[in-house]
């Protein structure tokens, strides 16, 4: 791994080895979320607490500031939508020349392993990977799963595995009973996908189990952006990942950040 790759991929996954990206490329097969009908509106109070920021390029150009100094992992796959039946057939919608003209840090990709166009997206990988590997920029494997497929260790550790064999720098995948065998069979990082809305305190058990068993951090959606109150729940987030905070200690962390929120204070992390 040359310096480039390894200097890009150190912006998104923090000193202490761990990660908190906030996922807001929904709409590419999902159309207009809820939580995401206005990105902007809903990513600029999110952005200075995230460690890096996981959009499209579409709403990489109309919703975030230039400005920004939060790294970017720019969603490269596509073509499919909700509407489609078998969603696994994605291909490559960027080009590595425009995720360099658009400065990102990384950029991500679903692989399908079991669907019908397994072959397909794992070879798209393999192209991604060594377009990454001439400009300098490391790939993100995310390994998505279909109505027919499950999401148990074995099928998630076969699934990183073989992203991993391929070259993706790092993965992110789904909690699963029996998580730290999908961990200790990577031999890359990985970020634990948010996956569906929980309540805000068992998206925190859920974190807190995730990285108690090995994640390197976690790529949460619509566990922050759709919470009662974002702003506070991405900082109870960070405080399990960086600070080894336990569920309910981070719970408190977002109550207290929610009250004084409503109460009309500023609301700025309080150390825990």
């Amino acid at each position: 791994m040359d310096w480039g790759l390894k200097n890009r991929l150190s912006r998104i996954i923090k000193p202490d080895g761990r990660t908190v990206m906030l996922a807001v490329d929904h709409g590419y097969f999902l159309g207009p979320t809820s939580g995401l009908e206005d990105a902007g509106k809903t990513i600029k109070p999110l952005l200075p607490y995230a460690d890096a920021l996981m959009p499209t390029r579409g709403i990489i150009r109309t919703s975030i500031d230039p400005s920004t100094s939060t790294p970017i992992v720019l969603r490269v796959s596509g073509g499919n939508s909700i509407l489609d039946e078998d969603i696994s057939n994605e291909g490559l919608t960027v080009a590595m020349e425009d995720a360099v003209r658009l400065n990102v840090m990384a950029v991500a990709i679903s692989i399908y392993v079991g669907s019908p166009n397994q072959k397909e997206t794992l070879l798209n990988l393999a192209k991604l990977v060594d377009e990454g590997q001439r400009y300098g920029i490391p790939v993100l494997a995310v390994t998505a799963v279909g109505k027919s497929m499950g999401r148990d260790a074995r099928y998630l550790a076969l699934c990183c595995r073989i992203a991993a064999e391929i070259g993706a720098h790092f993965v992110k995948t789904y909690y699963c009973d029996g998580f730290e065998k999908v961990v200790s069979a990577c031999p890359v990082p990985i970020v634990m996908a948010g996956g569906k809305k929980l309540p805000e305190l068992e998206a925190l058990e859920l974190t807190h189990n995730a990285i108690k068993q090995g994640a390197s951090g976690v790529d949460m959606g619509r566990n922050i952006f759709q919470a009662d109150n974002p702003v506070a729940m991405i900082q109870a987030v960070k405080a399990v990942v960086h600070e080894n905070a336990k569920p309910k200690e981070a719970f408190d962390l977002y109550n207290s950040l929610k009250a004084r929120k409503d109460s009309g204070q500023a609301n700025d992390a309080i150390m825990i």
